[in-house]
């Protein structure tokens, strides 16, 4: 059970959610370095991961009893599902119950698509930013997110079909935006950049026409990136001299910015 994790009730949470329907292209590297990067620049951060691989766990180095098919199925309250995993990081973990969880949720005759924000209504304004994981499918909890979501973040890996596979991803966004106002692409990052590969430079043009107000600036190609989630570590543990560190400390930066 998680004990004095929150801090005091503030209707000013930010909830990020790293998202697109398509695999490979850093969603929980993301995810779980910015998740970090935030914690250690001062903030409460709540790391969610709605994936049933539930790979956020086994990169942070943790096996938690519970996570959140246990708070979406009502077998434990949030209190007990919630697990410290860093210094003002916590961790709501995914994993393959979580299949259990969406076969519960698309039986619901109606309001499927708020069961996360209902069961995490306790904890809003709990914490400064919660950020969530997501599949690489549109599926019922991805859409639960959506939902629950005010900002995206979308990496791009440098490839063609990447780029197209945003585009198509802003048109479900666009659907999901005429019930949910609120919730906006707040961020397109490219990942994998790497300097010496010639379509590194043209998806990133590419970008730039579709997305320049949107475009963070690129995470370059890092061996310790792919690296550190062997070792249950962050890139900021594993390897924080590194290009990869480095630029999710820009990113973080950036996010805070964007708050104040």
């Amino acid at each position: 059970m998680v004990t004095n994790y929150v801090k005091n009730g503030t209707d000013t949470m930010r909830r990020i959610a790293v998202c697109l329907s398509k695999g490979g292209v850093g969603k929980t590297t993301t995810a779980i370095n910015l998740a970090h990067g935030l914690a250690i620049a001062g903030s409460t951060v709540l790391l969610i991961d709605t994936d049933t691989q539930g790979q956020v766990a086994s990169a942070l180095g943790v096996e938690p009893e519970a996570g959140l098919a246990e708070l979406l199925t009502q077998r434990a309250d949030i209190e007990e599902t919630i697990a410290p995993v860093r210094e003002r990081l916590w961790l709501l973990a995914g994993g393959r119950s979580l299949a259990g969880a969406k076969r519960e949720i698309d039986r619901r005759t109606f309001g499927g698509e708020l069961a996360l924000t209902e069961a995490l209504e306790p904890i809003e304004g709990k914490y400064d930013f919660v950020v969530l994981d997501t599949a690489p499918s549109l599926d019922i909890l991805s859409v639960n997110v959506l939902f629950y979501a005010k900002e995206i973040l979308t990496p791009v890996s440098p490839e063609v079909l990447t780029l197209q596979g945003v585009l198509e991803f802003q048109h479900s966004l666009n659907g999901v935006q005429k019930y949910h106002k609120e919730l906006q692409l707040k961020y397109v990052l490219p990942t994998f950049y790497d300097l010496r590969v010639k379509k590194s430079h043209e998806i990133l043009d590419q970008l730039k026409v579709h997305y320049d107000d949107l475009l963070c600036q690129p995470i370059k190609y890092s061996v310790k990136l792919s690296e550190s989630p062997g070792y249950g570590q962050t890139i900021f543990e594993y390897g924080p001299n590194s290009p990869g560190a480095e630029g999710y400390k820009i990113l973080t930066q950036r996010v805070m910015k964007d708050g104040k």
